[in-house]
């Protein structure tokens, strides 16, 4: 028979958590089985099963992007502590691994509460196991990464930070393939652009990917993107609305369209910086569009989805042009008439 972990058992679950019981338990937890982990009380008198099926209904406290439920199925989650190597102080996190990212949470004890700090695609993540001189926690391993700060947790036991090791790692690969699958390419992964790191890895793609009917300047001579999202642009007279992805480049805004199966992406056109702006419409949530004008072309209205994405169009493409100084700052000094002689 497995090991029992003697618990009193919780009260009756409240819509509020603030009525749940306040003792919390020891976070060095016996060791169990995989598949009894997740009907252990673990953290506020919540099994994990239960605190997975909270992450998927209750809000939790700054949350950012897209809703908890959309990353897919929880894989593993524990309580593990936050190791800071520079003030060697540790600080309760619980860790919970999607199908395809890493969400870290910090808690509000106090108030029974989740705090989010934040989400990280696996596909841009290692993960090693770590031992440190001196130190009493041994279970311990790190995730670090290009775009991500190195960071270190110290796990119950040997057995939580395994499946930590194997459990990332095989998410890791997991996603690298579906990447390069045929039927989920990685520009399906990569829209829509929702996250900071999928806005920096399609930049690159489109650099180096193929544009069917492009024309004009090659797409790599045209500078550093500065900014991309997914809109909906509309002709001002016909208001048919078609989705399409802008890319601002130094010197225009180009755009283009994506097939239905998210495999290629096609030229639509391009508009020169300098002789377009862009006029606020509507900043109101589900409805954040503004107007693209210029001298020579009919008015788009461009429709944003994400409050990030209408706010950064129109800083950009409201930006004045910068004038050249024509005076320059060694002006010789006025001439002064002669003095006439008497």
């Amino acid at each position: 028979m497995s090991p029992r972990i003697e618990t009193q058992e919780p009260p009756p679950r409240s819509p509020s958590v603030r009525h749940l019981r306040q003792e919390i338990p020891d976070p060095i937890y016996p060791k169990v089985s995989t598949q009894e982990r997740n009907s252990q009380v673990v953290l506020w008198g919540w099994t994990k099963d239960e605190l997975h099926q909270r992450l998927y209904t209750y809000p939790v406290r700054e949350w950012e992007g897209r809703a908890a439920n959309t990353y897919g199925d929880i894989i593993f989650s524990s309580l593990v502590s936050l190791y800071n190597g520079y003030t060697k102080v540790m600080s309760e996190r619980y860790l919970v691994l999607f199908s395809f990212h890493l969400l870290i949470l910090a808690l509000d004890n106090t108030n029974n509460d989740f705090i989010y700090e934040g989400i990280l695609p696996l596909s841009a993540v290692e993960v090693r196991v770590i031992s440190l001189q001196d130190s009493s926690a041994p279970h311990m391993f790190e995730i670090s990464g290009p775009m991500v700060d190195s960071k270190i947790f110290i796990c119950a036991d040997a057995a939580d930070r395994q499946c930590w090791i194997e459990n990332i790692n095989d998410r890791k690969c997991k996603s690298l393939r579906q990447q390069l699958s045929p039927s989920h390419s990685t520009l399906s992964y990569l829209l829509p652009c929702d996250e900071s790191w999928k806005k920096e890895e399609l930049k690159r793609y489109l650099l180096r990917s193929p544009v069917w009917q492009w024309e004009g300047t090659a797409i790599q001579h045209m500078g550093q993107p500065a900014y991309v999202s997914l809109v909906h642009i509309s002709n001002m007279p016909l208001h048919r609305s078609q989705e399409r992805l802008l890319v601002l480049f130094p010197s225009d805004l180009l755009i283009l369209s994506v097939d239905p199966q998210r495999l290629h992406v096609k030229y639509e056109g391009r508009l020169p910086r300098k002789s377009i702006r862009a006029l606020e419409r509507s900043a109101l949530p589900g409805r954040l569009e503004f107007e693209i004008t210029g001298d020579l072309m009919e008015p788009l209205m461009v429709s944003c989805t994400y409050p990030e994405d209408y706010q950064a169009w129109i800083f950009q493409l409201q930006q004045p042009e910068k004038v050249p100084h024509t005076i320059s700052n060694h002006t010789p000094p006025p001439l002064i008439p002669k003095k006439r002689r008497s």
